[in-house]
């Protein structure tokens, strides 16, 4: 076989098949390339022929009648069903959205979540980049030391309003 037969054996194939149906219900509709194909191919020949006698089987089967009792037994159980609550909180408002609402909460949802997205992203970022370690923290003690370390002029007026002397240091002196 050369690759262009083969070529367009399967271009012929991809016809058929995309034409079944209307070959089933009528043939007169389908295309005539897709009616040379089926007569030219077996396969897909032997298909046609195994759908139609499935089509023939199904035009004489008849759907058997329901129960005198099928619409008083099925309103029954759909009253028990909608008398018994589901079983959680998450139930509940599962079955409430999907059944009992006419209201679509899907583009509610969808916000929610990308807020949460959101805020998430935020807190990652926020975590990531403002819990960088600042400088070793001081006392308070040590703070205070510094600060009157610091203030050696209050304490030269303090000295002053007592008149006491001072030592070399600037610290006053032990009276």
């Amino acid at each position: 076989m050369s690759p262009m037969k083969t070529h367009s054996q399967t271009a012929g194939t991809h016809l058929a098949q995309a034409q079944i149906a209307d070959l089933l219900l009528d043939p007169a509709v389908a295309a005539p390339a897709a009616r040379e194909h089926l007569a030219a191919c077996a396969e897909c020949g032997r298909e046609l022929s195994e759908l139609q006698a499935a089509m023939r089987l199904m035009d004489h089967w008849e759907a058997p009648e329901p129960t005198p009792y099928f619409d008083t037994r099925l309103a029954a159980r759909l009253r028990e069903e909608r008398a018994n609550p589901p079983a959680s909180l998450w139930e509940r408002m599962r079955a409430r959205v999907l059944y009992g609402s006419s209201m679509q909460f899907r583009p509610i949802v969808a916000g929610a979540l990308a807020l949460l997205l959101m805020i998430g992203g935020g807190t990652a970022i926020w975590v990531q980049h403002g819990a960088e370690p600042h400088g070793p923290q001081e006392s308070a003690a040590v703070h205070d030391l510094q600060l009157l370390d610091g203030n050696s002029q209050v304490y030269q007026q303090l000295n002053s309003l007592d008149g006491g002397p001072d030592d070399a240091s600037g610290n006053p002196s032990a009276n």
